[in-house]
């Protein structure tokens, strides 16, 4: 067994704070990697659009069915269910190399290796973290994931297939054996509710409030993403981008600090105005380099704040042990689903004018604000008001210690 000492940045003691690092972070970047081969397969091989657009639609279709399954097959024994799925990953991401094994089978094999266990991932991450340090937590984790992005996106670019697939294995194998080696405690909690079903997760009001901008979000992400990739194509602007995950990293984890001391509302509302922001510059000069320097910016700082609030934070602090997994799938199916309407509407979104669908999502990412101004704020105001007290607190005691010094 790996002994590992006071985690005390991560906020949670022993060896848990760690699996829960190792589990977040390789599962975090084994889904990048996924992403990377199935893109180097295409390339590759040639595909016509038609048949790229099935293996795309296969392996999100795959993510978003397999994770309302296994959002109820975890709750029996969610550990045991997670080694389970770290094997399958492991095993699945040998099935690229096969050579005669159709594209359709391993993309779907791929999807269901991801989407099956995910909830279970995320929900032993809530439950072994709390509302006052679960911002902190995944921003340090995000942190570290967007930092490894320009890693990987490089290193399995430099092999062919096969070997890029033997190495996708290897990095999902690896992360299941030190969490393995870390012997991670089954959950944290002494409080056990009922299991939540889908049906009365949805009839909560706090859910869908946060749940509809997360949704306009998503689709204005994926339908942007194509009018974007023709301007991305430009040497210039390919320059500014490549600064994202450098700035994407650092807002995570001030966004998760920050969460933990302000709230989980404000950084929501102001990542969403930030972007409307950026988009509505982008519809005004769309051809200007300084609209891209502002836009890639502004891009990353919300994208880090999104993912910390929409992947990690905001579900778990409105679940509760028990049905943490559902709240996940429902707050994660957004985003998959949305690559799907893409795939579908691509010849279409190519069509509409570049300044037209800038604008147009701004206007939408200005009116997802409305739901969350009657959100909720997830973190207990007590805690808020308490931190605030603290602060007060240290001020006094440095102004008293600066006058007594002379």
């Amino acid at each position: 067994m790996l002994k590992s000492r006071r985690f005390d940045v991560l906020g949670i003691s022993g060896g848990d704070s760690f699996a829960v690092f190792i589990l977040l972070l390789n599962t975090f970047a084994w889904y990048y990697i996924t992403l990377i081969v199935i893109n180097g397969f295409l390339k590759s091989f040639n595909l016509t659009g038609a048949e790229a657009l099935t293996i795309w639609v296969t392996y999100y279709v795959a993510v978003v069915a397999s994770s309302v399954v296994g959002s109820i097959l975890s709750s029996i024994r969610r550990l045991t269910f997670i080694y389970a799925w770290m094997i399958l990953g492991t095993a699945s991401s040998l099935l690229v190399a096969l050579p005669n094994l159709a594209p359709q089978v391993w993309s779907f094999a791929l999807g269901v290796s991801l989407g099956v266990g995910m909830p279970a991932c995320l929900g032993y991450f809530a439950d072994h973290s709390t509302v006052e340090n679960r911002g902190r937590i995944g921003g340090i984790i995000f942190f570290t994931f967007y930092l490894s992005v320009a890693f990987f996106g490089i290193a399995f670019t430099l092999f062919d297939l096969t070997v890029g697939s033997i190495l996708f294995a290897i990095w999902r194998g690896a992360g299941l054996l030190l969490f393995i080696l870390l012997k991670p405690k089954e959950n944290i909690n002494t409080e056990k509710n009922n299991s939540v079903s889908f049906t009365a997760a949805l009839k909560d009001k706090s859910l869908r409030l946060y749940l509809l901008p997360w949704i306009m979000f998503s689709l204005i992400d994926s339908f942007e993403a194509r009018v974007l990739d023709s301007y991305l194509r430009s040497p210039s602007v390919e320059s500014v981008v490549i600064l994202w995950p450098v700035i994407g990293s650092f807002s995570a984890v001030l966004a998760g600090l920050l969460s933990d001391r302000i709230g989980r509302k404000k950084l929501v509302i102001s990542g969403f105005v930030a972007l409307g922001l950026a988009y509505a510059v982008l519809g005004i000069a769309p051809d200007m380099l300084i609209s891209w320097y502002f836009y890639t910016a502004v891009e990353g700082i919300a994208w880090g704040i999104f993912f910390i609030m929409f992947v990690l934070i905001i579900w778990g602090d409105l679940s509760r042990f028990g049905g943490r997994e559902k709240y996940y799938v429902i707050g994660g199916t957004p985003y998959f689903l949305t690559r799907v309407f893409e795939s579908f509407l691509t010849s279409y979104i190519v069509q509409i004018p570049a300044y037209a669908t800038f604008s147009l999502a701004s206007f939408f990412l200005f009116l997802a604000v409305l739901p969350l101004l009657y959100a909720p704020e997830t973190l207990p105001e007590k805690k808020i008001e308490l931190i605030r007290v603290k602060g007060y607190i240290e001020q006094a005691k440095k102004i008293r210690e600066k006058y007594a010094g002379k």
